[in-house]
């Protein structure tokens, strides 16, 4: 039989079935999902064909340009041989291809309607030299690069079109030979290996990433990216991000793998660009970190999202790691530097080895540039979980919070099944504190007891400063006896169990 939490018994907590006598049983339709669900829905789904038939893969002219051809002979820095190839494929376009073995080098600045092809067997090979990778301070200023000196990479693409990076063999940041020091600042010393930005028609095809000194590839301020059968392996430095996806336009990724030490497939918002029509889909994201996350920077807009049929979590202990195993999230939605954060649906998602399968935290961080005002809190709504399945995640259990001043909006989690470990310890929900300025990932809860590891006083989910929240058929499954209750949920909620 449903049940539903009334509005007047907010703050009450519950576990699975067991509902407190307070509870008052509810009609069938009180458990149907809110009346913006299915139109969201049909609308992502009608993005997504839009997209699918809009975005192309690159079709320039069939010219090809090798280093060879400009004096290279195999040996010593390619650097210079391979930006000539550019610059000649550039009059009219066509493709520089690198088929012959090894090629070590510095700094290469992409050009429109120009394709860079690594064929089988051939290596881009990011040199080790960090004299060969000067800066490239970009138009478009942003959060990132005034905060953190973004300003290195490998491949690097500024206000260029009909660009693509393509083949079957490996680019190789060698990132091990770089050493930093991980942190939310300061990259300098450890270049990229793709930065594209503010450009239009970018299209990344069957090529294999590996081990970037820092970030693997950020895209910024771009329209129409397609992103297709790639493979990214980041497992050698600190900050080792899969892809980065900021203020960007009409986005494709998919049938995709990733694994990296940091966040696998991340979004932000640091370009104060609106980042729209996104279609995740037929993808692998393992993190030692967080598998899909919005954030942390969230300073404009990001909505219209649909992630589907993806497996996403840990990194397991048979995989190449440079953290622990496991992720800290499966997906984070993450607002905390202002900006809006809507019409967000993941469907057809299966989770692994995350310590919290979903996190959500709105808060009034609002890190900008440095000569700009403080923004306002944040909007983070109409979110959706829906046909989601896990299996061997962790104790600590999903959490949602916001600020008393402004709360989360209009989630719903619907037919939901995940399997995770017990807790042997946790925290009560008044020993938690409203956890302002703590850095917002899903172990946030371990700064409430100095560093030590700790879970959420819910094992399935902890809500809190959350405003119409609906959980419809969703189960969390300790694989052994769990004391704590399931939901416990101190917010304007529904909550229904079919």
């Amino acid at each position: 039989m449903p049940y539903s939490l009334s509005r007047r018994q907010l703050g009450t907590g519950f576990a699975g079935l067991g509902f407190a006598a307070s509870f008052r049983t509810a009609a069938a339709e009180s458990c149907a999902l809110p009346d913006w669900v299915v139109p969201l829905r049909a609308d992502l789904e009608s993005m997504a064909k839009r997209l699918t038939a809009t975005l192309k893969a690159w079709n320039g002219p069939k010219r090809i340009f090798t280093p060879e051809q400009f004096g290279y002979g195999g040996e010593g820095l390619a650097t210079a041989f391979i930006q000539r190839a550019i610059e000649a494929a550039a009059q009219g376009g066509g493709t520089v291809r690198l088929a012959r073995g090894d090629y070590v080098s510095g700094t290469l600045d992409l050009r429109s309607h120009v394709r860079l092809e690594v064929g089988k067997g051939a290596r881009l090979l990011g040199s080790l030299d960090l004299k060969e990778y000067p800066e490239r301070v970009a138009k478009w200023r942003t959060v990132q690069d005034t905060n953190m000196g973004m300003n290195q990479s490998l491949i690097f693409a500024e206000a260029c079109e009909d660009i693509s990076i393509s083949g079957e063999g490996i680019i190789d940041g060698r990132g091990a030979n770089f050493h930093g020091e991980e942190g939310i600042h300061g990259t300098p010393g450890r270049p990229f290996v793709i930065r594209v930005i503010d450009c239009r028609r970018i299209h990344i095809h069957g090529i294999t990433l590996k081990d970037s000194p820092c970030w693997m590839q950020n895209y910024l301020n771009c329209d129409d990216l397609l992103v297709e059968k790639m493979t990214v392996e980041n497992q050698a430095n600190f900050n080792n991000d899969g892809i980065d996806i900021d203020g960007c336009r009409n986005v494709i990724v998919r049938k995709s793998w990733i694994s990296s030490g940091d966040d696998s497939l991340c979004f932000k918002g640091a370009a104060q660009a609106p980042t729209e029509n996104v279609l995740i889909e037929d993808c692998t994201f393992f993190s030692s970190c967080n598998a899909v996350k919005l954030g942390t920077d969230s300073q404009s807009v990001f909505r219209n999202v649909l992630v589907r049929r993806c497996e996403i979590g840990g990194v397991s202990e048979a995989m190449r790691h440079v953290k622990p195993v496991g992720a800290d999230s499966g997906i984070s939605w993450e607002v905390v530097d202002g900006g809006t954060a809507e019409n967000i649906l993941a469907t057809n998602i299966h989770i692994v080895r995350a310590r919290s399968p979903f996190f959500m935290r709105l808060e009034d961080r609002g890190r900008v540039q440095p000569d700009q005002p403080k923004p306002p809190v944040g909007t983070l709504r109409k979110v959706v979980f829906e046909r989601i399945t896990g299996a061997d995640n962790g104790p600590r259990g999903s959490y949602f919070i916001g600020i008393p001043e402004k709360h989360i909006e209009d989630v719903v989690l619907h037919d939901i099944k995940i399997g995770m470990a017990a807790a042997d310890h946790w925290l009560k929900e008044d020993e938690i504190p409203e956890m302002r300025g703590v850095y917002p990932d899903a172990h946030m809860l371990d700064e409430v007891t100095a560093g030590k590891p700790h879970n959420a006083p819910a094992y399935g989910l902890w809500a809190r400063h959350v405003t119409r929240l609906t959980v419809i058929k969703t189960q969390f499954l300790p694989a052994t006896p769990d004391p704590r209750p399931q939901f416990l949920m101190k917010t304007d909620t529904e909550a229904c169990e079919a």
